[in-house]
């Protein structure tokens, strides 16, 4: 079952909650893959992960905190924060690797949906465990791809950067949605 969501009143219904958590994503895979590269870097790595979010109900993992101050018609001011699960598969029985933490700000006077996301994905399984990636970047709307910057991480991720590209890819339940993020990930050759 999909619901239509409408991102200028996102904040304020819980159903509307989906599209703010969808600005938080980051798409990764549990399958690296490396690519050859020059420079200061190892090369490439691409990380596929899901993101299982519950934004309504007993133990909503999001939540808005705080409305715009213009009112249903507006994203500006309003913020939103999320401690998704981050999951090996689309099914929610899939092995869990860990959180999907963020925060979401509404922070255009112009754009209906415009808000500024920091995320940070907390490994505590598989490969990554006991590593971070963070995330940040704009959401200009809700249709399509977003891709926002990998600007660091701490762990197996020191100093990387790269980008991140985030779908939804719908809700399984009326209560649920879930996320496909794709991490393409730099690390520098020296470890620190």
């Amino acid at each position: 079952m999909h619901h239509s969501h409408t991102p200028t009143a996102m904040f304020a219904s819980p159903p509307m909650l989906p599209l703010l958590l969808l600005l938080l994503l980051a798409y990764s895979s549990p399958a690296v893959l490396a690519a050859s590269g020059g420079g200061d870097h190892d090369g490439l790595t691409h990380i596929h992960l899901f993101v299982h979010e519950k934004f309504t109900g007993t133990n909503a993992t999001a939540t808005a905190v705080a409305s715009s101050p213009f009112g249903a018609n507006s994203s500006f001011g309003s913020v939103g924060v999320v401690d998704d699960e981050l999951r090996v598969g689309r099914d929610r029985s899939s092995q869990l690797l860990g959180r999907y933490q963020a925060i979401i700000v509404g922070t255009s006077l112009d754009v209906a949906a415009g808000y500024l996301t920091s995320i940070t994905l907390v490994f505590t399984a598989g490969e990554h465990a006991g590593s971070t990636l963070s995330i940040q970047g704009p959401v200009l709307g809700f249709k399509g791809v977003i891709e926002r910057a990998v600007v660091g991480g701490t762990g197996k991720f020191r100093f990387a950067q790269g980008y991140s590209l985030t779908k939804i890819l719908g809700n399984p339940t009326p209560e649920t949605v879930v996320f496909e993020v794709d991490l393409f990930v730099l690390l520098p050759r020296a470890k620190y």
